[in-house]
């Protein structure tokens, strides 16, 4: 069941969980709507998708131009002019210089050792609790949390309002607009004080780094750190926990279990087991991540077709001109199953990527935290798969309650046995 009216198709993609139902063929361009009217052409073929996304003459800052039609019914936190996600060109290299050496893979692989305890801690827990458990309150969820709140040292964070300002925050129907702008206006205040209180007295942590990184370089404005503050504090949980719980029906559905020990009997790529060797191989563990990140979406297309951009000039993509402008959405959930890019069929899990996904987008704007989003999924999996070699849901898939209303979609409960 669902946490809203949303409605549900009625046949789910292959090879994706049936909490996301609407994925669009990879194909040419094609011109659609959003729910606001605005016109916008959409792209789904990988080729296309990566070219926009890095395409220096398609933007995000001028989607909030006086003369910009209307992209969104409702506000969220992804719709801030201030962000540095809205911000193009200098301004945004200006920003991005300030903080990408915390987000570099080395500076990340750093945290490795105690990202790695936080894990084993929340598994040691989870397993001495007992069978049956819910594993979203248990581990899916304040493992991002913790790691976050370590590494901003928010510990003593009050978590459900956090959670609270988060679900606001990446509202599309749950909420009203009125109720949204209340709460991210608490949140905007929130990170404001945070931001007053590093610099005053500043630490060891990435708040303090951010903060003193801006005032010596002199780049940004007190509302782009706050921003920037509040918007590391939700990418920095939401994306984990979203993807480790999806990653678990994906992983954990007896369906799809069995199909895969049919597809090993017959040869075919993806083979039974795979939860087992996930915990008996770091290495199995890191190339299921990639592949379940390139291929269980994060949410559903409800209110857009994809990440939006606005043409600053004419260009062609695809072989279509797009005339200045122009909305564009670049589907990257389409563009990771692009059958030209990636072999269509049974999944093959443990497979390398020979062309990286575009789940974390590309160029200017691709996620600073995409090496923290991995680690922590693939610390999470190997271990619980380690502990846990048996785990099993104890719900079934048509069963499960999930998170709806939001931009990104995952178990709101998830019941397992072993």
């Amino acid at each position: 069941m669902t946490t809203d009216a949303t409605p549900e198709a009625p046949d789910a993609p292959p090879l994706v969980p049936l909490h996301c139902l609407l994925r669009a063929e990879a194909g040419p361009p094609r011109q659609a709507a959003l729910p606001t009217g605005t016109p916008v052409w959409v792209l789904t073929r990988h080729a296309d998708v990566r070219q926009a996304l890095a395409h220096p003459d398609l933007g995000r800052a001028s989607l909030y131009a006086p003369d910009a039609p209307p992209t969104v019914l409702t506000p969220n936190i992804l719709d801030d002019p201030s962000s540095i996600l809205n911000s193009d060109g200098p301004d945004h290299q200006a920003i991005r210089r300030t903080v990408q050496r915390a987000f570099t893979p080395r500076a990340i692989e750093r945290w490795r050792p105690w990202v790695d305890g936080v894990v084993r801690e929340l598994v040691d827990e989870l397993a001495a609790s007992g069978s049956p458990a819910e594993v979203v309150g248990a581990l899916t969820k304040p493992l991002p949390v913790r790691v976050i709140s370590r590494l901003m040292e928010l510990e003593g964070l009050d978590t459900e309002r956090l959670g609270y300002w988060s679900d606001h925050a990446l509202s599309t129907t749950a909420y009203s607009a009125e109720e949204i702008r209340t709460a991210i206006a608490e949140f905007g205040a929130f990170g404001y004080r945070l931001v007053q209180e590093r610099r005053k007295n500043p630490g060891d942590d990435l708040v303090s780094s951010l903060v003193l990184a801006a005032d010596r370089t002199g780049g940004m404005t007190e509302e782009q750190i706050t921003s920037l503050t509040i918007g590391l504090v939700i990418a920095g949980h939401e994306t984990t926990m979203t993807s480790f719980g999806n990653a678990l029906v994906y992983l954990l559905d007896p369906e799809r279990t069995a199909q895969a020990g049919q597809a090993a009997q017959a040869g075919q790529p993806e083979s039974a087991g795979a939860w087992q060797r996930i915990g008996a191989d770091p290495a199995a563990a890191a190339a299921a991540t990639e592949q379940i990140l390139r291929t269980v979406p994060l949410g559903d297309r409800t209110t857009a077709p994809g990440q939006l951009r606005r043409a600053t000039a004419d260009l062609e993509i695809g072989g279509v001109t797009i005339p200045a402008g122009a909305i564009v959405a670049a589907d990257t959930t389409a563009a990771n199953a692009d059958p030209q890019v990636y072999p269509p069929g049974p999944l093959d899990l443990f497979a390398p990527l020979g062309t990286p996904s575009l789940t974390f987008g590309a160029g200017p704007h691709h996620c600073l935290g995409a090496w923290l989003a991995r680690m922590e999924l693939e610390l999470g999996l190997h271990h619980l798969a380690r502990a846990l070699p048996e785990l099993r849901l104890a719900t079934p898939v048509d069963r499960i309650e999930w998170r709806t209303g939001l931009l990104t979609r995952s178990p709101l409960r998830l019941e397992v046995a072993w």
